[in-house]
């Protein structure tokens, strides 16, 4: 399964985010900085998540984004969601209606055996998904890499460069 490289910035962005002290928000242009990513397109993402009830957009001066619940409370599946749509990976078209002994009323995509294989694999990796948080990853890194978590967060907010 291929997804789109936002996925990947949009959690790490969260993750950044739950790093960051009480209600402190962060441009999208910092967050871009921090990875060297393009920042309209990076903004696209984030503004994905603030549609998907991940994000909250903060106006004013010391504005930007910040996390619109507790970092336990958004999962990974959450995320991709936001980024990718709610569709299904795969799509059963039904092909087997035009085959010998097809029938043009049937619905394939419940009797397939292929559709319910796929729609298996495709359950068990959404419910992987949703078993991760954004929290649980951010406590992850910080136990392997102990010094990912001020680095980032001096580098957010200006006190220190990213190391």
């Amino acid at each position: 399964m291929k997804m789109n490289q936002g996925v990947e910035w949009a959690l790490h962005c969260c993750v950044n985010m739950a790093w960051l002290p009480g209600d402190a928000s962060i441009s999208s242009a910092r967050l871009a900085e921090l990875y060297k990513l393009p920042p309209a397109y990076l903004n696209k993402q984030l503004q994905a998540l603030v549609r998907a009830g991940i994000l909250v957009s903060v106006s004013g001066p010391k504005g930007g984004f910040q996390l619109a619940r507790r970092p336990d409370r958004i999962t990974v599946l959450d995320v991709v969601v936001a980024i990718e749509g709610r569709e299904m990976a795969f799509r059963c078209d039904g092909i087997l209606k035009n085959g010998p002994g097809g029938e043009m009323d049937e619905d394939y995509a419940r009797s397939c055996l292929i559709s319910q294989s796929m729609r298996h694999a495709e359950l068990a990796w959404r419910t992987e998904l949703a078993r991760q948080t954004v929290a649980g990853i951010a406590q992850s890194i910080e136990r392997r890499f102990p010094e990912a978590r001020p680095n980032t967060v001096a580098h957010l907010l200006g006190t220190g460069s990213a190391g």
